[in-house]
Formats: structure tokens, sequence, C-alpha cells
């Protein structure tokens, strides 16, 4: 089980895609006991993999202490961070204070296009020596990609780069059109170029040893079961099933790209918010709509529910529309 907090609204960067819309800090954000709080519930919730994200997680003071306070739950503390902050020191109390892996962005092996998406200056070269400080002592890491037309055509090559430099993964996210990302819609992939960049990754795991992940997109299983592939994934969209996520204010969704207020963690404990929503006892019980709801890898795949709610006027469980089949 696996769930994302959004430590802070607070980001270096402007990136076109955020969902967040990150960039400065909000009010109101979880402050550190309230954090500690919120770190024992989702420990007694039964989850495991505890994603700091943001914004960009590494600019909250107080991180290094909450992944120590993770770690003593038996939490495993991951990252999801755009990198740039990520200095030799920094990686190093990392990994002392007990994270386990970093995933750092890269969207394109051309600094520029990537500079661009992100709106800084040197982002590129700063998630590249992010890397570079995470191998440098030993801390675990995998680089993230948001895939869009214009660097579609890359995937393979970052695919080869992430070998190169050292990372443990690949895992390639598929725009969902939510936050400042409803402004770059046109970028996102249209049915037929989804499915063949599907089958282009699982094609590519054939070929190289990390491990290759869709995101956002829970089609890939239906296709590697197509291909004679076994993979150690065996649900695509675990929104709801074995995943959420927590904004800075401390409110739960489904998933990132799910901007539905289940619960506040300030009101109602995490676990209790987990156990007793109705959106999530919903999704629970698999009862799509649609060619979802009759497809034979319902179980396995399962659409993705946030595009579905996207383009279906919220109706989360009506069927993916991006979908061939």
């Amino acid at each position: 089980m696996i769930v994302s907090w959004n430590t802070t609204n607070a980001c270096n960067m402007y990136c076109a895609h955020c969902y967040r819309d990150a960039g400065c800090k909000v009010d109101e954000e979880l402050n550190t006991d309230e954090a500690k709080k919120l770190l024992g519930e989702i420990a007694r919730a039964g989850f495991k993999i505890m994603i700091f994200s943001g914004g960009e997680p590494l600019m909250r003071p107080d991180i290094l202490e909450l992944v120590r306070y993770a770690a003593s739950l038996k939490l495993i503390p991951v990252f999801g961070t755009n990198g740039t902050l990520i200095t030799e020191k920094m990686a190093r109390d990392l990994k002392d204070a007990g994270a386990k892996g970093m995933g750092i962005s890269l969207d394109s092996l051309d600094a520029d296009k990537h500079d661009k998406f992100r709106a800084l200056k040197n982002a590129w070269q700063g998630a590249v020596d992010g890397m570079k400080n995470c191998r440098a002592v030993d801390l675990p890491f995998q680089i993230h990609t948001t895939v869009m037309d214009w660097n579609q055509h890359e995937l393979e090559a970052l695919t080869d780069f992430a070998v190169e430099i050292g990372a443990k993964a690949h895992h390639i996210f598929f725009l969902i059109p939510t936050g400042r990302a409803e402004n770059i819609e046109t970028e996102s992939l249209r049915a037929k170029s989804y499915e063949e960049v599907l089958r282009r990754i699982m094609k590519k795991q054939q070929e190289v040893s990390i491990e290759l992940k869709p995101t956002c997109a829970p089609q890939f299983l239906r296709i590697a079961d197509e291909m004679g592939m076994k993979l150690r994934f065996k649900r695509g969209c675990l929104a709801g099933l074995s995943y959420c996520i927590i904004s800075p204010r401390g409110k739960v969704q489904p998933c990132a790209y799910l901007n539905m207020e289940l619960g506040d963690v300030r009101k109602t404990p995490f676990d209790e918010i987990w156990r007793n929503s109705d959106v999530l006892k919903k999704l629970r019980t698999l009862d799509y709509g649609g060619k979802c709801g009759v497809c034979r890898y319902k179980n396995s795949c399962g659409g993705c529910r946030a595009r579905a709610a996207v383009y279906h006027d919220g109706d989360f469980m009506s069927a993916d529309p991006i979908c061939l089949i």
C-alpha cells in the first residue's frame, strides 16, 4: 500500500503540468506535530510506502525530521522531487534519516526543453546533478518522466540514460489534464499514440534490466499480457484501493488527479477516512460503467479513474476514454 503526501505547496519551479498548482507555500500547511500525527495514522492504516512529495518536499525545513519519524514507524520513506536541491550532503542526510529512494523528474534529454517545461533555468542540470549526488552516497533513485506528444519519441533514449546514470527504475507518467495541466491538454497523447507508446515501453522493458513502469496508464497490464510478459505489478489504477494522496493542508484525495476532498486529517484521523470514505468504498466495488465495466481486464487494469472523471464530467466510475478496446 502506497500513500503520497504533498508536504508543501512551495516549489522552486513552476511546471506546466503541476496538478497541485505549486509555487508558493500556502496558508495552513500541516506543521511538524500535525505531520507526525498523520504519519502515525498512515502506519496504523496499514500503509507501507510513504511518498514525500510536493511542491518540492526538500523545501520543507523539517523534512529530515519527518523522514526519521516515518522510518521509526516502519514506513518506507521515498520521494518525488525535481532533484535540484539534492546536494551530496542532502543525499547523505536523507539516507542517514532513513530515505530509501528518490524519484527525480527528467522530461527530456534536451536540457532546453526540460527547463522550459519546468520553468527554471538549469533545471535539467540540477536534476542530473541530484542523481549523481544520490549515486555518490548509494541512495537509490529512479527517473520520472511525464510523457506528452512533444517528448514521446525520447522515451527509449531516456531509459538508456537512466541505465547509464545508475537509476533503479524509469517510471513514465501519462498526462492527466488537472491543475495547471488543463492548459496543456492538447499535448496529451490520444488513443492510438497512447497504445503505441505503451507497447514501446513494454518492448523496451524486455531489453533492459531496470524496471519500467507506466503510471496513469493502467492498460500497460493488458498490453504486457498480450505480449506474454510477466510483471510484478498486478493492478493498474490503484486509486482508493491501495493508494491515496494527502494535500499540504491535510485534505485526502483518492489520487493526485482526482481532485475530490474525502476528509480533513485535522478533523478526522487519516485511518478513519481511509476506512470509511463513501467515495473510496465506491472505487473498491470496481463497478465501472461503459466498456471498463465489461472488460475482461477490469480486475487488473481498471482504467484510469482520474481520466474517466476528467472526460466524463466528474464521473470517476465511467469508462476510461483513451483505451482502444
